[in-house]
């Protein structure tokens, strides 16, 4: 178990360019071990290293809160980003141990497939003077305000307080002491009026001052009900509730990069303001994937240019594919007709491509290939990484399952994508053999 540092001192780390963890003080290595990963490998503790990678972004030293998990407790820390070099020095401060979160899914899902109704997390932040930092996009849509206008305003603009049964503010009371508080009744100031119970922690600074609270506000209306899924329906069900936990925090990336973008938090430079967009656009393709497993792709099924789609899929990739040197090659193609669902089969192309990108040696070179047979059209993804062996050619169409434990990626993407396909009418199919590469063809019915 990693435990807090004995005494109040910085714990240190180096991630080098390619985001590994090449040395850290006991604490931070601990960490890293209960993570699944070790000194020498990609830092396994994602909001540090969304951190590191910023600061190495940008060429500028970054501070920022962020949370880690060892196996028992949650551990706040402030973490101080610094470029140099190649490399980005770690200082992690204010290591403060908090009883472990309970997993969102876990809590969405429960035993023998029974699924509560699913209530999204109303969370708020405030500064030392009750200035709204954050807003979740439920709470916002509660209250009908934009949560970029909200950031700023005082919290009591959105409620207004009541006293409790004492005569008291619970919220009041605790920013004058400095302490968490619970049971701090409100009504929204909208049309609505909608009660509420305000609840908060503190939030501390590096130094270890008082810097705002963190927290809910409970609806006073009836807390939902379970409900038994039926046998049928629990991959529905597991696909509604990694929507719901998944969902929030991608819509706060995007109104996060968006506000980057926009420059609202003050001058940025355009290179550094760039950043916002590729933030913005992956974590809007994240988005989309999750969206993909419980919606129906058959609403808006049409006829679409499989060529023309390829081409946008194509540009979502380059980036990626540069970046270890893989050639991108595309068959020339005149248009071809298929009936589909035009994001449904932008989705499967960014997966295939993916995974194309992600297999191929460095150097080495993906091709996209188009033909057309009797009734269908079809769109073909080859590379020249190391193949797939035949026993596992059905496996990895399954969820959460990949041919290569040490590729990364979540094994979700095969499996999204031949559900795409065969609900629009075609499937995704594969040819490959060890040491021969694979290809990977979409097939839809021809328009």
């Amino acid at each position: 178990m990693a435990s807090a540092p004995s005494e109040p001192q910085a714990v240190l780390g180096r991630v080098d360019k390619a985001g590994r963890l090449v040395s850290a003080d006991q604490q931070l290595e601990a960490l890293q071990r209960e993570a699944g990963s070790d000194i020498g490998h990609v830092l396994a503790l994602p909001q540090i290293a969304a951190i590191a990678d910023l600061a190495r972004k940008l060429g500028i030293p970054v501070s920022r809160p962020a949370i880690a998990a060892s196996n028992e407790h949650d551990i706040e820390v402030w973490v101080n980003a610094t470029p140099e070099g190649d490399e980005v020095a770690l200082s992690l401060e204010g290591w403060t141990e908090r009883p472990a979160a309970a997993s969102r899914l876990a809590t969405l899902l429960g035993n023998s497939g029974e699924v509560a109704s699913p209530a999204s997390p109303r969370e708020w932040a405030a500064d030392e003077e009750l200035r709204l930092i954050s807003i979740s996009p439920e709470l916002a849509e509660d209250l009908s305000i934009d949560p970029a206008e909200a950031a700023g305003q005082p919290l009591t603009r959105l409620f207004r307080l009541e006293e409790d049964e004492s005569g008291e503010m619970p919220l009041i009371s605790a920013l004058a002491a400095r302490r968490g508080f619970e049971g701090q009744r409100a009504r929204s100031r909208n049309e609505s009026g909608t009660a509420v119970t305000l609840s908060g922690e503190v939030v501390t600074a590096a130094d270890g001052g008082f810097a705002g609270f963190r927290g809910t506000a409970q609806s006073d209306s009836p807390p939902p009900t379970t409900v038994s899924a039926p046998e049928t329906g629990r991959t529905s069900a597991f696909d509604h509730a990694l929507d719901e936990a998944l969902r929030s925090p991608l819509d706060r990336i995007i109104e996060s990069a968006e506000r980057i973008v926009e420059r609202a938090d003050g001058p940025l430079r355009s290179d550094y303001a760039s950043y916002g967009n590729d933030i913005a656009a992956a974590a809007r393709h994240l988005l989309s994937v999750i969206r993909s497993m419980n919606e129906d792709p058959t609403n808006g099924q049409r006829s679409i240019d499989l060529s023309e789609i390829a081409a946008e899929a194509l540009v979502m990739l380059e980036s990626r594919a540069e970046q270890r040197g893989i050639k991108l090659e595309v068959e020339p193609a005149h248009p071809l007709l298929a009936s589909g669902e035009h994001r449904a089969v932008i989705q499967i192309l960014v997966n295939l491509m993916g995974n194309a990108v992600r297999h191929s040696p460095e150097g080495g070179t993906v091709r996209l290939a188009f033909g057309r047979t009797a009734g269908s059209a079809f769109v073909t993804v080859s590379d020249n990484g190391p193949g797939i062996d035949a026993a596992d050619q059905q496996r990895i169409f399954e969820r959460f399952e990949r041919a290569d434990e040490q590729s990364g990626g979540t094994g979700l993407g095969l499996a999204i994508s031949r559900r795409l396909a065969r609900s629009m009418g075609g499937d995704v199919t594969l040819e490959s053999a060890p040491g021969e590469g694979a290809r990977f063809t979409l097939t839809l019915p021809a328009a």
